[in-house]
């Protein structure tokens, strides 16, 4: 028995060696696999985080031999059963996710016994089934339990209340929008603008309350709304949504109208600065008229937040704060297929899209003078450089496309790929520069 143990503990070491790629693998699978959990960047961190941990509890079970009374579910994990019992996603997805890590665990595991004598290799491959199986039905039954109380809590609340409104008015089926409309307190007949908001920095879920209702004090006053509407996603997110002066159900002013009301100034980027020190991010819809404008506003803040959380976590640099659908419209249109935006990307920009200093420099000088119609003087300006700065760096630039000057004759995919490039950052760059 003891010979059998240590070859146990001999196969949790290998499986601790390999640990990032049936990670990352497990990863891919759970998001292909359960649409769900394919969530945005924020949630889907929180899904490499639990993964991750859970990969690390099951290997130390295996190699230490830890008394099943004694094991406890990683912390990432039972936060992870939080933040999907408040968005209502099913507790099925949840464990359907574990029993797919589970056949994943063993068949990398399995791979690795290659060299074993075979006298060995089947007690082995038995007790690693009888363990794993162990392993996760006590990690279930453990994040099942904090699922159901977190989902009990969620739902009794007001916040959970007024969530589960808003997710019958945003899934696009019949609801009654008189009744959703008296418990939110909200009129569903106004022109909306939808904003998400998180932490842009460390804070705790109280001083998030507290960030969001300033947010929402400061932008009723700017804005002069007519009613405000805030709905946690989860502990870690707010949705916030505007109803913007006007009669009901008229449509959005277009930019530049000669409207004063303040959904005209809604509808051009930058029309809602970030007050002073804010500590959240917000990424804005366009304001949009009745209830297909209050989906559709959330929807656009939606795809800013992931193109945002997308750009953070690459490691390109700090993203404004505030940001606007107009100001990416275009990135967001494409922005959910990564792969084929790299390949976009790369096949557009050629050298340009290296992931070096010299050409993030040259990036971004050219994309603002394409975007102030090949002005020097503007794009200097605009730049804060001397006007000899930015006519060398746009010279030096074009010599990095594949076709060189002839690439800007018609500028449109050039203009695309930069643009792509200054929302996505290092996701969508050249990979192995």
């Amino acid at each position: 028995m003891e010979a059998q143990r240590a070859l146990v503990r001999q196969v949790g070491d290998r499986v601790r060696e390999s640990q990032e790629a049936l990670v990352e693998g497990l990863v891919q699978d759970i998001r292909a696999q359960i649409g769900a959990l394919d969530q945005e960047a924020a949630a889907r961190s929180l899904l490499e985080a639990s993964i991750t941990e859970n990969v690390v509890a099951a290997i130390n079970f295996l190699r230490q031999g830890i008394d099943p009374d004694q094991l406890e579910a990683p912390t990432a994990a039972l936060a992870y059963a939080r933040v999907l019992a408040q968005r209502d996603v099913p507790q099925s997805a949840l464990i359907r996710a574990y029993r797919i890590g589970h056949q994943r665990f063993l068949d990398h595991t399995f791979a690795l016994l290659d060299d074993l004598p075979a006298a060995d290799r089947v007690p082995v491959c038995v007790e690693l089934v009888r363990l794993s199986g162990q392993f996760i039905d006590l990690i279930c039954e453990q994040v099942g339990r904090t699922y159901e109380r977190e989902r009990d809590r969620w739902v009794a609340s007001r916040s959970g209340v007024r969530q589960r409104w808003v997710t019958d008015l945003l899934g696009g089926g019949p609801v009654d929008r008189a009744a959703a409309a008296r418990a939110l307190r909200y009129p569903l007949d106004a022109v909306h603008l939808a904003c998400t908001l998180w932490p842009a920095t460390r804070m705790t879920s109280f001083d998030l309350v507290a960030a969001v209702d300033d947010v929402r004090a400061h932008a009723v006053s700017a804005l002069r709304a007519r009613a405000a509407l805030v709905v946690p996603t989860d502990e870690y997110e707010a949705r916030l949504w505007l109803a913007l002066p006007g009669p009901p159900n008229a449509p959005a002013s277009p930019p530049g109208s000669a409207s004063s009301s303040a959904s005209a100034s809604a509808s051009a980027p930058g029309y809602l600065g970030a007050p002073e020190s804010s500590p959240l991010h917000a990424a804005f819809g366009r304001p949009g008229a009745g209830l297909g404008g209050f989906r559709t506003s959330a929807r656009q803040a939606a795809r800013i937040r992931e193109i945002l959380g997308t750009r953070l976590g690459s490691g390109a640099a700090a993203a404004p704060l505030w940001v606007h659908y107009d100001q990416a419209a275009p990135v967001a249109l494409m922005a959910g297929d990564l792969p084929a935006v790299r390949d976009f990307v790369t096949s557009t920009l050629g050298a340009l899209a290296a992931a070096g200093a010299r050409e993030a420099v040259l990036r971004d000088t050219l994309r603002i003078f394409l975007d102030r119609h090949r002005g020097h003087a503007a794009t200097a300006r605009a730049m804060s450089l001397h006007r000899n700065s930015v006519q060398y760096r746009v010279h030096r630039a074009p010599a990095l496309l594949p076709r060189g000057e002839r690439d800007l004759a018609d500028d449109f995919n050039v203009r695309a790929a930069l643009l792509a490039v200054h929302w996505l950052g290092e996701a969508v760059l050249a990979t192995g520069s």
